[in-house]
């Protein structure tokens, strides 16, 4: 018979959530065996093959059972609860989790595959299903898991704390993919609260606040010959996507789709608008919607907005098995302040700054993430690296990374701590930022970082090696400034704003460039890209046509957000579809037919690509003609071995005739692009589709061609070999 023991002053701490080492009073010990399982009516003990070995005694009135009883190794617990019966193995039966190479690599901020071992990671210990938890709160007293198995209650599944790293783990056997749970932390003060896990795979939809325990999900492969496709002289051409307001069911009015949805309708849409690559606003799990995904929670966690992680896998496969490549924009910078979330996670300042003049940001009322702690730089590097190694994304857009370079980002003097020698340079995030792309260039080839920073920090796309950020590309925030500025002004006043066009060039080839018509530029009453230009409807659609031909004869690469294709009426709306009802304007199908064949043109000549991050590839040939605000130039490849492309653009409402342009070389020129065409809703004013230039030097060059240029249009010509 199992006999009684006396009282562990232990066990009392146990029962009331003080902390205690769970393992050392639970379990095994001595021939003796204790289980906390309040509520339960009886527990008994079995061995590995289930034969009956005894009973514990109790309850005490407070969950205890114990008894001294020789149980063997595998042993299991038969808990009859008031309505049913559960087998399964003790938690406390299992010994260390993690293993001391894990542990170091954490404590170092150098675990790559933290994805795979912290969090919620079901798994088979000594042949038992179950899930391995491990949190990371080195100064908490207590941490338990807690979820719908355990009642919400924290004293039945606390955790093992690792000393050496600050690590909480625990293996709860029988537990399977789809149990939702949080972790209750214990305070130096005695205070208890509940937090989401900072590594989750998955989560419930907002506004729900649990973690998820997620099944695996099979790697997805990267897009095929990747490397190739992100060059710098490969054609990039990006259509920018909010997931949830791009297009819903019930005439708009429906849930936001799900993966699935969106790899049957998004990836053909932007693949049959011959773009390169779909880039998604951040898809990690945030709590805001309004916040598009730019203040998260969850790095780990594809959001439940759009189903389970694994649907997300299959839509990143789709969009690779149509030739598209998947960017995802990522926000390292801050986090929102949530008390689910990661502030004050362990009841100190893990993850954040502890002062605010470090930690706060006040534009956007997040903290701000410590990224001169070890843990917090691989805790942000392990969630980049699983993107790109688990779910196949080609390439990541890193937000706000100017808030990260300076310490005095939109803060007034005596607002913010210069570094260690006196300057505003943020020099841990800028060792991060370099870190980062240093371990995705080595584990991740062909894999793409792009930096949105709107400031002149030198070298954010040169090599780490020789002192530069590491960054694959820069979006070109001055040239998206300076020419929708431009664009917006009346055409009689653009002649006394030429600079606004040419300035760019002065430093086109300082950084590798995105040029980004992005979500910010249609948003809070910025109003859409169409409704910026002026003039009657036709005017602003052949100004936009005119303007897009600019921009993909540019150097740099092209990023397009979505509605920009449609001609958009209305500011982009979070919680509302896009105005697909606009295709049944002339105008409007026009461009969507427009940008694709811009696309498909930026593909086919080489000319247009290769020399987008090299100055060979640009040549003017028309810059100072004010007076009719026309420009022209050539694209060029830089080695010479295509031919050279002609661009004119003229941003006035005048049909220019007779007007001659320099080109390099006498001999027939075609017509490859004309915005003014009939098919894009153009008046279909222009030349011959076939010209022949006289070898007669203008501008420069041996030979001229003399053309009839559009109004508000731009035109692109080749020469024919």
């Amino acid at each position: 018979m199992p006999q009684e023991l006396p009282r562990d002053s232990r066990l009392d701490a146990l029962v009331r959530g003080e902390p205690v080492d769970a393992f050392a009073v639970l379990g095994r010990h001595d021939g003796r065996l204790r289980s906390f399982q309040p509520g339960a009516r009886q527990v008994e003990v079995l061995d590995a093959d289930g034969r009956l070995l005894g009973a514990l005694h109790g309850p005490r009135g407070d969950g205890l059972f114990e008894a001294t009883l020789a149980v063997p190794d595998g042993y299991r617990l038969r808990i009859h609860w008031p309505d049913t019966v559960q087998d399964t193995e003790d938690p406390y039966s299992y010994g260390l989790l993690l293993g001391d190479l894990d542990l170091h690599l954490f404590g170092e901020g150098r675990h790559r595959e933290l994805g795979r071992v912290m969090g919620a990671q079901p798994l088979c210990l000594d042949g038992v299903p179950g899930v391995r938890f491990a949190v990371w709160a080195p100064n908490a007293r207590r941490v338990s898991v807690v979820g719908d198995f355990n009642l919400w209650d924290g004293r039945r599944h606390v955790m093992r704390r690792r000393v050496e790293a600050g690590i909480w783990e625990l293996f709860v056997p029988r537990l399977a993919a789809g149990a939702r749970y949080q972790f209750e932390l214990l305070g130096a003060d005695g205070d208890r609260w509940l937090k989401a896990d900072p590594f989750a795979r998955q989560t419930e939809a907002p506004p729900g606040t649990a973690s998820v325990v997620a099944a695996p999900v099979a790697p997805v492969a990267a897009l095929a010959e990747r490397a190739r496709r992100q060059r710098r002289d490969a054609p990039i051409a990006i259509y920018e996507v909010h997931a949830g307001s791009w297009q819903r069911d019930d005439y708009g009015h429906g849930p936001v789709p799900d993966w699935d949805a969106l790899a049957a309708r998004l990836v053909p849409y932007v693949a049959g608008l011959h773009f390169t690559h779909v880039e998604l606003l951040p898809i990690a799990e945030h709590p805001f919607g309004g916040s598009w995904g730019y203040q998260p929670l969850g790095l780990y966690a594809p959001t439940a907005r759009h189903g389970e992680p694994a649907g997300f896998a299959r839509f990143v496969a789709a969009a690779h098995a149509a030739g598209l490549g998947v960017i995802v924009d990522w926000v390292p910078a801050h986090f929102p302040a949530d008390a689910h979330g990661l502030r004050r996670f362990d009841g100190t300042a893990l993850y954040e700054h502890e002062d605010p003049r470090e930690g706060y940001h006040p534009d956007w009322n997040t903290l701000i993430y410590n990224h001169g702690r070890p843990e917090v730089r691989g805790f942000l590097i392990g969630a980049a690296l699983q993107l790109i190694e688990q779910y196949g994304v080609d390439g990541l857009r890193v937000d706000a990374v100017a808030s990260m370079l300076h310490r005095d980002y939109s803060r007034k003097p005596g607002e913010w701590i210069p570094n260690r020698y006196g300057g505003r340079e943020n020099l841990e995030a800028v060792a991060f930022v370099r870190e980062l792309n240093t371990v995705i260039a080595e584990r991740c080839p062909g894999a793409i970082v792009i930096a949105e920073e709107s400031t002149s920090w030198p070298g954010v796309t040169a090599e780490v090696a020789h002192g530069g950020l590491g960054f694959a590309y820069k979006w070109n925030m001055g040239w998206m400034h300076d020419t929708l500025q431009y664009m917006a002004r009346e055409p009689v006043h653009r002649r006394f704003h030429h600079a606004d066009i040419t300035f760019g060039l002065m430093y086109a080839h300082a950084e590798a460039f995105v040029l980004p018509l992005s979500h910010d530029e249609v948003v809070h009453l910025k109003r859409a890209l169409v409704a910026k230009l002026p003039g009657d409807a036709w005017q602003r659609h052949a100004g936009l046509r005119a303007y897009y031909g600019l921009m993909w004869a540019y150097p740099g690469k092209k990023l397009l957000f979505m509605g920009g294709e449609i001609a958009q009426e209305r500011e982009w709306n979070h919680d509302r579809e896009l105005d697909w009802f606009g295709l049944g304007d002339p105008l409007k199908s026009g461009l969507q037919r427009y940008v694709a064949d811009l696309n498909r043109h930026y593909r086919a000549h080489p000319a247009l690509h290769l020399g987008d991050c090299d100055p060979r590839g640009f040549h003017w040939v028309v810059v100072d003609d004010h007076a009719n605000s026309v420009f022209a130039w050539l694209r060029l490849d830089p080695h010479g071995e295509h031919p050279p492309l002609l661009v004119i653009c003229n941003f006035t409402p005048a049909v220019l005739p007779g007007y001659r342009v320099g080109v390099p070389a006498a001999g027939r020129w075609r017509q490859v692009l004309n915005s003014d065409a009939a098919i894009y809703g153009g008046s279909g004013v222009g030349s011959a589709d076939e010209l022949h230039a006289e070898p007669q030097p203008s501008h420069g060059q041996p030979a001229c061609l003399c053309l009839t240029v559009p109004p508000l249009a731009s035109l692109w010509l080749e020469r024919v070999t």
